[in-house]
């Protein structure tokens, strides 16, 4: 059987990330502040609460799993800033929203993939994703979100490193943008459900080859620029 591990997993794509791998019959650990939410939900999973900025937490999960062979581990927790962009533009600058933003997209999915780089590598599919934007591209940017997009690029780049630094141990770590997806984070207007997105993430990543290690992509697969 395989496992994956995701973060955020009690709500949004995390969520459905936990239901499309349970109905695939996988062994899902399922990581949230509160994951009270996913109890009624089918499939072997199995429920940790952690906080992916606790980092003492997330080293001690990781010992706690320390038997795991982990197939994928989706790094997906992450928050976009206050709603508006109030904080984001220059002039209104908040610098202790910055940190909050960068600590948990940026700093925490980086040390998420340092606890369980060995679990993976110890697997079979050996994938290590974390879930991007396309905001964090360099080449396709219009301005404006100065705090998100930086995190998503700092991501990135961490990626990038680790697509390098694991790949003696065979470990294929990819970027995933998921689409501009009907989620708390992304609105009612955007134009992606979730129940489109996360099966054709499920999809990419099931396809991922040695050859994808590095890569940026969006949720159907197609290149992104950095």
């Amino acid at each position: 059987m395989s496992t994956v591990l995701i973060t955020g997993a009690a709500r949004g794509l995390g969520l459905e990330f936990t239901k499309q791998y349970a109905a695939r019959d996988w062994k899902v650990l399922a990581c949230a502040r509160k994951p009270d939410a996913l109890k009624d939900l089918k499939g072997e999973i199995g429920y940790h609460a952690l906080d992916v900025t606790d980092f003492k937490a997330v080293k001690a999960l990781a010992r706690k799993l320390s038997g795991e062979a982990i197939d994928v581990l989706v790094c997906n927790a992450g928050i976009s800033g206050e709603r508006g962009d109030s904080a984001q533009t220059l002039g209104a600058l908040d610098p202790a929203l910055w940190r909050k933003v960068f600590e948990v997209n940026t700093l925490a999915p980086l040390m998420m993939a340092e606890s369980f780089a060995d679990h993976v590598a110890r697997s079979q599919q050996r994938k290590l994703i974390a879930i991007t934007s396309i905001l964090g591209s360099i080449a396709n940017n219009n301005g404006g979100r100065y705090i998100y997009r930086a995190s998503k690029t700092a991501l990135n780049m961490e990626w990038s490193c680790l697509a390098k630094d694991l790949a003696s141990k065979g470990v294929i770590c990819v970027a995933l943008h998921p689409g501009w997806v009907q989620t708390d984070m992304g609105g009612s207007a955007a134009p992606l459900t979730i129940g489109q997105s996360v099966p054709a993430m499920v999809k990419v990543i099931e396809g991922l080859k040695p050859s994808d290690n590095g890569r940026y992509l969006q949720y159907d697969g197609a290149e992104l620029p950095w």
